[in-house]
């Protein structure tokens, strides 16, 4: 009779135990148990930078939402073709939709 044998692990396992990791941000993007990915990017530590420095991709994206309003503002949209003219419309909802939320977040108004 010959003898069965099946292996259910490598060859060689090795497993890096580093509390440090745990508990760090900055090491390797992780905190405790839960990894965090951000998404690809060519420079991960200048992105963090930015987004510790001057402010999160929400804050940023605001900010260029109320830029481009006070843009759309100054323009004869009235003018536009009817298609240029609903993305605008559109975009010009988003942006009342999230100062909506905002103002019920801070418990200005019921949402």
């Amino acid at each position: 009779m010959s003898n069965f044998y099946a292996s259910l692990a490598p060859a060689q396992l090795q497993q890096d135990i580093n509390p440090w990791t745990w508990v760090n941000p900055f090491a390797h993007s992780q905190i405790g148990w839960v990894n965090i990915n951000l998404g690809k990017s060519s420079d991960p530590a200048l992105e963090r930078r930015i987004l510790d420095d001057v402010g999160s991709y929400g804050r940023q994206i605001g900010q260029l939402g109320d830029a481009l309003e006070a843009v759309l503002n100054h323009l004869p949209v009235a003018e536009w073709k009817p298609e240029a003219q609903e993305a605008v419309a559109a975009f010009r909802y988003q942006l009342r939709e999230v100062r909506r939320l905002k103002k019920a977040h801070r418990g200005g108004a019921a949402a």
